[in-house]
């Protein structure tokens, strides 16, 4: 994935970010179970913080390019749609069996730490 595409995604996440947490903090409120109103705002969390990584590497691709930053930017925006998505998918539907997609989510978001890690152990 290029420097590009990661902080446009980045910023695209960021975004949806916000206007998820809005919309849950105001539209689902009195609508959702405390249970599922916290599994909302898991989503929400991990998309920020993951956006902000994917960010973070695009901007180290920027002049420290390599295909190990590459594979965790698309590990962190495979992870934010499957992940944060999935979890969106079940409070919203009260479905439980799309939180079987989660942990496919959660592990990519390991390994693509893993990945940024050993990038910059190999390159700074």
């Amino acid at each position: 994935m290029s420097a590009k595409l990661m902080v446009m995604l980045a910023g695209l996440f960021g975004f949806l970010g916000v206007g998820f947490g809005a919309f849950g903090a105001h539209a689902l409120k009195e609508r959702l179970t405390p249970d599922l109103l916290a599994i909302y705002r898991t989503a929400v969390e991990y998309q920020f913080w993951h956006a902000l990584a994917l960010m973070a590497v695009g901007l180290l691709a920027m002049s420290r390019p390599g295909p190990l930053l590459s594979a965790s930017g698309w590990c962190f925006a495979i992870g934010i749609l499957l992940f944060s998505g999935s979890l969106y998918a079940l409070a919203l539907s009260g479905v439980r069996v799309l939180g079987a997609i989660t942990p496919i989510g959660g592990l990519l978001f390991l390994i693509g730490w893993v990945l940024l890690s050993v990038h910059a152990a190999r390159t700074l």
